[in-house]
């Protein structure tokens, strides 16, 4: 099953947030903390002080939507070294940091631009 559909963004909120928050409260924290619009179809990234837990907000045109994850035996490698409180992904990211991939560490090919070949 596919949940989210080709999001338009994806951001991670750095800093842990009281798992207690639910729709109304992290919408709260994307509006007024994140500065962002919680209505925009993007993907909104929470986790708790403990690291084995995310929340997932979304606006699917309907309604807002919350997907949860829990980690049994493990923690996610959350980025903390990277400046700023909101931290956007790519969707590579994203899936790398559901898979329990450091997102700091990895790193692709980095895009080439020629304008001819020699």
């Amino acid at each position: 099953m596919k949940m989210f559909v080709e999001p338009p963004a994806i951001y991670l909120h750095k800093q842990p947030v009281d798992f207690r928050k639910s729709i109304n409260g992290l919408s709260v924290i994307v509006e007024e903390h994140m500065q962002l619009s919680s209505f925009s179809g993007a993907l909104f990234v929470f986790c708790n002080r403990q690291r084995d837990k995310i929340k997932v907000l979304y606006w699917d045109q309907t309604g807002f939507c919350l997907w949860y994850k829990r980690l049994e035996k493990d923690k996610f490698k959350w980025p903390k070294k990277i400046s700023g409180e909101v931290l956007t992904l790519s969707e590579r990211q994203w899936h790398w940091l559901l898979e329990g991939l450091d997102i700091q560490k990895m790193t692709g090919h980095q895009p080439l631009q020629f304008t001819a070949v020699y």
